[in-house]
């Protein structure tokens, strides 16, 4: 799981924009339970030189971010990146093009408020463009902001969702270096003040019945684990250096759980390779044992380079006198070939795909791949194992079946938050099925990395699986 979202606990739109009189401004008026906010910029409809604005509160329960934290859920500042995300609302009024919005932290408390109306302003109350809530005005009529950290996203057709990548400003929330009272949303400055109309861009609140676009803080992080042990190579100077270099990792289950080794907690580890001559010899192929580092709980991991050529090695993973883990390693040798190897199709299974998941559930799913091409002979067929293929770089979305909605799209940018692990056994991932919207059905798709093309390619198979709430 490298995903985690945070859905917003309190927004509202609030607007000096005039009523339908054009004599009476509505900044008295309040649209907290909308399922829709808005942010627009109108010019000269009252007069010659009038404008009319709206701009959009909304704030996170960050305190849930930072209890993930303390839990170990998402991990610590630096390996885990933030963006604030609104969904566009389709409207049947105009909407405006090539414009700027941007995003900045709210300087003083707000409250809510009870108003729907987003065309009448006829509902007043709590936050709106002069106070932040009943009796209490802003220093600055429509909303008081820090004026750093800023955030903005260009649009240019208009209908774009609103992402933005706010990790500097939740880092500030979970430090307590700045309060945090939410985000507001607005036109930039230049913008807002230009004799040019922007009319109206529209979000779905936290009040939409759709579950999927509810505003959000999303979590990103990379949290795959890409352990070479059923697929470590010895160094050739026909691979780059990156690709000479293995990691291994060691698990510490106890009763079934993760857990740190108690005397090394998350401290150093080592590691030496040896060679097996005969049934019990060993020969230390390294000469300085690797140092290895703690990864999260119960999790270590070391990287090393071999040079020369063995069939069998065995690590040994230790601390002073005191030997954890001694496990098996079959290396492989790079080899050029007179042949090209175009075929990036490959047949994919998951071994442990179920029907039917319940929200409540992280769900592990086991891949099985396999070149495409691959043809047996009778006697390969029945003497030996179909192997099962490591993709070092593979991804996976998640859409829903009804519609095609991308719910989960592939994650293959700075964040590879939709990275598939893999180990001895193959690649995997975790899925947290509370991201997905009970009483539906879902399909998953992969992705494989393509180094010849240097792209990403979508393979053919689809996995489908329904998600369901718990019955009491």
């Amino acid at each position: 799981m490298a995903i985690r979202r945070y859905v917003a606990t309190a927004d509202n739109t609030i607007s000096n924009a005039y009523k339908e009189n054009l004599r009476t401004r509505a900044t008295g008026s309040n649209m907290g339970q909308a399922d829709v906010s808005e942010v627009f910029s109108i010019y000269a409809r009252q007069s010659t030189s009038s404008a009319e604005l709206s701009r959009v509160l909304t704030e996170f329960n960050v305190s849930d971010i930072s209890s993930d934290r303390t839990a170990g859920v998402i991990p610590a500042s630096g390996s885990v990146s933030f963006y604030l995300r609104l969904f566009n609302a389709e409207t049947s009024k105009t909407v405006p093009k090539n414009f700027t919005i941007v995003a900045q932290a709210i300087s003083r408390s707000w409250s809510e408020g009870d108003g729907l109306d987003l065309e009448n302003y006829k509902d007043l109350g709590a936050s709106n463009w002069v106070s932040a809530s009943k009796g209490l005005p802003w220093t600055t009529q429509g909303g008081d902001y820090h004026t750093s950290p800023e955030f903005k996203q260009t649009f240019k057709t208009g209908l774009e969702d609103l992402e933005i990548n706010i990790s500097e400003l939740v880092e500030q929330w979970i430090a307590g270096t700045k309060t945090n009272y939410g985000i507001g949303i607005r036109l930039t400055s230049s913008l807002e003040s230009t004799t040019t109309s922007y009319y109206t861009k529209r979000f779905f609140a936290r009040g939409t019945q759709y579950f999927f676009k509810k505003p959000v803080i999303e979590a990103r992080w990379n949290s795959s684990t890409q352990d070479d042990r059923g697929d470590f190579y010895m160094s050739s100077s026909l691979a780059p250096a990156v690709d000479n270099l293995n990691t291994l990792y060691l698990y510490n289950y106890v009763r079934g759980q993760l857990t740190n080794i108690p005397a090394i907690g998350t401290s150093e580890i080592f590691v030496d390779l040896y060679q097996t001559l005969g049934a019990t010899a060993l020969t230390q192929v390294i000469n300085t044992p690797a140092t290895g580092g703690h990864v999260s709980t119960g999790i270590y991991s070391c990287s090393v380079c071999i040079t020369g050529s063995y069939t069998t090695l065995r690590d040994v993973w230790y601390s002073g006198s005191t030997e954890y883990f001694t496990g098996t390693i079959s290396p492989e040798s790079f080899a050029a070939t007179s042949v090209s190897n175009g075929n990036s199709r490959h047949i994919t299974k998951i071994k442990n795909l179920k029907n039917k998941y319940f929200s409540e559930e992280e769900a592990r799913f086991n891949v099985y791949v396999r070149n495409k091409n691959w043809s047996p002979t009778i006697y390969t067929v029945a003497s030996e194992e179909i192997e099962n293929t490591i993709i070092p770089s593979a991804s996976y979305r998640v859409y829903r079946v009804l519609d095609g909605l991308n719910v989960i799209p592939h994650g293959t940018g700075s964040e590879l938050q939709t990275l598939l692990s893999y180990d001895v056994s193959g690649n995997y991932f975790n899925l947290d099925m509370s991201l997905l919207e009970p009483g539906y059905e879902y399909g998953i798709k992969l992705a494989f990395y393509d180094s010849q093309r240097q792209s990403w390619l979508e393979q053919d198979q689809k996995f489908v699986f329904r998600v369901e709430d718990y019955e009491y």
